[in-house]
């Protein structure tokens, strides 16, 4: 779920910052350690450094031992102990540190521990405590409303109307009435507000589907329930929809304070995961996990954010972690192997995606498949995993239109040099989704580059450039078209507002240069091949360098 960057977590995250720099200024004062202590500490700062939370935590909480008049290393040890998820650790270390005295992540891992063990008034005193580092009493309304709907307490609902609509967590209002009211056995109640929920889940919506069809079966009302999960024609949805209709829980429900409380980490996690520093989203992660370890989406967001984090290794190992039976295990699988291509371990990668293949024939896992054929440039082998994929998907009863299977597969003939045949399986892809943007630059630009059929084919783009005038690669194809098409002033311009969207993307700097270069501007031309040739994939890297040495010429001109 993409959610902004409200005021509460700016100064959530700033209070996290803060703390890194006290622990970053308050080392323990060499001269009261020992040879062997301060040797520990150079240790622990040097796992810090490289990424290693379990290892800077276990190295910290030795110093505590040795020194535990030092509350500077008693925070570091803890903060990298939840960082690491070794929440016995963390509690252990926490001894009998007073709640005001807590950094966020201890207090919020505290609340946690006294929700599972089903202390809500001691959770909720620790909640409210405005003193320390932050004040965390703005999730207490959400706790408060949990901890009455547990007492099956009607008013519990109301709890939540002392959040204001400035809270980081005010966008998950309608979210948790709704869970609260089908706790309270209020279906009817709890509808419209699940709805718009949903509309605004972003990310969480499946995980949300899931968990209000639990709710609404739970209450008696298996139709609602079975409506929470429409729009799902393969995977977890549609799995979960086969079992409420037998009138089986799905497992998935949000239904009880410790339960609720995950959810409420998460999604300030979520919210604050854009930020570059990621020790703060993944301790919250780290916290959710441990109050409620059922809900394997949040096992899944943690994995992302420690590869994010630049820890792919415990990010794979989480993974491992999430059973192919489990609903987002299909997610987890799609993860693990995108993961391992990112590292160069491209061989696991297809390794790793041959064997879900094996295991669950079925048109995620050989569109997978080839996918990670298609990075190896094994187009080939792509083709016929995309056929597989396409084959399985018109086996399942009321699949969606699986135009962008077609459109995957006509990318790797295309690549393979069967141009003929990807005009064919685009064919079949427009015929299910004729007005789809992406279909129409794709064929309208691979026609461009062969000169094929130039009207129409300027047509597509210009029609798929209409649809998604934000897209800078469609708006990138259409100025291409204009070039190609000698229109070479109009074809400037509009890339210049491709390159403007995103100016990240070398082939669209690239085209900008080509056109500007044919203009005669080619001081210019020169400046947009440079900026092209930073984020370049190797192929483009050496025509980009001989342009810019000698100029444009039919070698070595954009395809």
């Amino acid at each position: 779920m993409e959610a902004p960057i409200t005021p509460i977590c700016k100064t959530i995250w700033r209070s996290s910052l803060g703390t890194a720099a006290l622990l970053t200024a308050g080392i323990a004062p060499a001269n009261t350690m020992t040879r062997d202590a301060l040797g520990t500490y150079v240790s622990a700062r040097a796992a810090d450094a490289s990424g290693d939370p379990a290892a800077a935590a276990r190295l910290f909480a030795s110093l505590v031992r040795s020194m535990p008049a030092e509350p500077l290393l008693r925070r570091r040890a803890i903060g990298h102990a939840i960082e690491a998820g070794e929440m016995e650790l963390a509690l252990q270390l926490a001894g009998r540190v007073p709640p005001e005295e807590t950094a966020l992540d201890l207090r919020l891992l505290l609340v946690a521990e006294e929700l599972r063990v089903g202390k809500a008034a001691r959770a909720l005193e620790i909640l409210r405590t405005r003193g320390g580092i932050i004040d965390s009493s703005f999730l207490s309304p959400f706790v408060e409303a949990w901890v009455r709907a547990e007492k099956r307490d009607k008013g519990a609902p109301a709890s939540l109307d002392q959040v204001p609509d400035s809270s980081a967590l005010a966008p998950l209002l309608n979210e948790h009435r709704a869970l609260i009211l089908l706790k309270l056995k209020r279906p009817a109640e709890a509808a419209p507000l699940a709805e718009l929920a949903l509309a605004k889940a972003g990310g969480r919506a499946e995980r949300l589907r899931l968990a209000f069809a639990d709710g609404f079966l739970r209450a008696g009302d298996k139709a609602t329930a079975l409506r929470m999960l429409d729009g799902g024609a393969g995977g977890a949805l549609a799995t979960g929809r086969a079992q409420i209709a037998a009138g089986k829980p799905l497992g998935q429900g949000i239904d009880t304070p410790s339960k609720a409380y995950a959810e409420l980490l998460l999604g300030l996690s979520l919210a604050l995961s854009k930020m570059q520093n990621k020790s703060l989203p993944i301790s919250l992660a780290q916290i959710a996990r441990y109050s409620n370890p059922d809900n394997k989406a949040g096992t899944l967001l943690l994995a992302l954010l420690l590869d994010s984090g630049k820890r792919s290794s415990d990010s794979l190992a989480l993974l491992g972690t999430i059973e192919p039976s489990d609903p987002f295990a299909t997610q987890a699988e799609d993860a693990e192997v995108r993961i391992l291509s990112s590292i160069g371990r491209s061989e696991e990668a297809l390794a790793r995606a041959r064997s879900f293949a094996t295991a669950a024939p079925n048109a995620d896992s050989f569109s997978r498949l080839g996918a990670v054929l298609t990075e190896r440039e094994q187009y080939a082998e792509a083709v016929d995993a995309y056929g597989s994929a396409l084959a399985l998907a018109a086996t399942r009863p009321g699949a969606d239109d699986p135009w962008a299977l077609h459109l995957f597969r006509a990318s790797a003939l295309e690549s393979a040099g069967r141009w003929d045949e990807a005009k064919s399986e685009m064919a079949a892809a427009m015929a299910l989704s004729p007005d789809n943007p992406l279909l129409l630059n794709f064929l309208g630009y691979g026609q461009l580059e062969r000169g094929e059929n130039l009207d129409a084919a300027e047509a597509m783009v210009r029609q798929a450039s209409a649809l998604r005038p934000d897209d800078s690669s469609i708006t990138d194809s259409l100025g291409w078209a204009q070039h190609k098409r000698g229109r070479t002033a109009e074809a400037i311009a509009t890339l210049q507002r491709a390159a403007d969207g995103d100016p990240a993307q070398a082939e669209i700097h690239e085209h900008l240069g080509d056109a500007l270069y044919t203009a005669g501007r080619r001081i210019e031309a020169r400046f947009a091949w440079r900026a092209a040739l930073v984020t370049a994939e190797d192929k483009a890297k050496k025509r980009l360098e001989a342009k810019i040495a000698t100029g444009l010429t039919t070698a070595n001109a954009s395809p």
